[in-house]
């Protein structure tokens, strides 16, 4: 179900849950709400009314985080690589590449490139950066739960950091996580993995997180940054 309150989206999720959650999720700031299955539809919409301050709060936030990440690749800029920050450090020549270097993030690209021919570039670099991290760290989970993918991929996503499709076994995570700690690619893996036998986060899935990975809750939280969770 998708409410319309003051120009605003928000998907509705019924579960098998005993509180109410409202989500602003990143990076989009889209607008989520977890209810118990046996809520009405009108209790729900006015919990939500009485949010709307918060959730617009919340929504400035990451548009300003949207504005603020639009690059030209140029000196002076940052980037995140594995949850650290390096500065960018634009040279030219002809050929592509990047190197980091202290607290440095030494950018080669031609003089008459563009920022999306950039942003490409660096795409790529971070997909080539967490596929290495991938298939070093995914054995060890394996390992650990006895579980396996079939395959996976990376891919650039907006709205989730992996997917699992139960059916093939085949996931796929994304290449944002090149930015944050390596704790939080674990933490990815492992949710990902744990959905080859569980497809919803219910119970059953969290006590399997649990017994896995005891504190993914509090990577689950450096992961999302600034998403809150308001609860009833």
């Amino acid at each position: 179900m998708i409410l319309n309150i003051s120009g605003i989206p928000i998907e509705v999720c019924k579960k098998n849950i005993k509180n109410m959650h409202l989500y602003v999720k990143p990076p989009d700031g889209n607008v989520m709400v977890s209810a118990p299955l046996s809520m009405s539809d009108e209790a729900i919409e006015r919990f939500v009314r009485t949010k709307v301050s918060w959730i617009k709060k919340q929504i400035n936030k990451f548009d300003n985080q949207l504005r603020q990440s639009e690059r030209e690749y140029v000196s002076g800029e940052t980037l995140y690589v594995w949850g650290k920050q390096y500065y960018v450090q634009t040279e030219y020549g002809n050929k592509n590449s990047l190197v980091l270097a202290g607290d440095k993030a030494v950018l080669t690209v031609r003089k008459e490139s563009t920022a999306e021919q950039r942003e490409k570039f660096v795409r790529e670099w971070y997909r080539e950066l967490l596929k290495a991290e991938i298939a070093r760290v995914l054995p060890k989970w394996e390992k650990i739960t006895g579980l396996k993918a079939a395959s996976w991929q990376t891919k650039y996503m907006t709205t989730r950091w992996g997917t699992c499709n139960t059916k093939t076994g085949k996931l796929w995570f994304n290449l944002q996580l090149a930015k944050k700690s390596p704790e939080c690619l674990e933490y990815v893996i492992l949710h990902e993995l744990v959905h080859l036998v569980e497809k919803k986060h219910n119970e059953r899935f969290v006590s399997l997180m649990d017994r896995y990975m005891p504190m993914w809750r509090e990577v689950k939280a450096t992961l999302n940054g600034q998403t809150l969770d308001y609860m009833e």
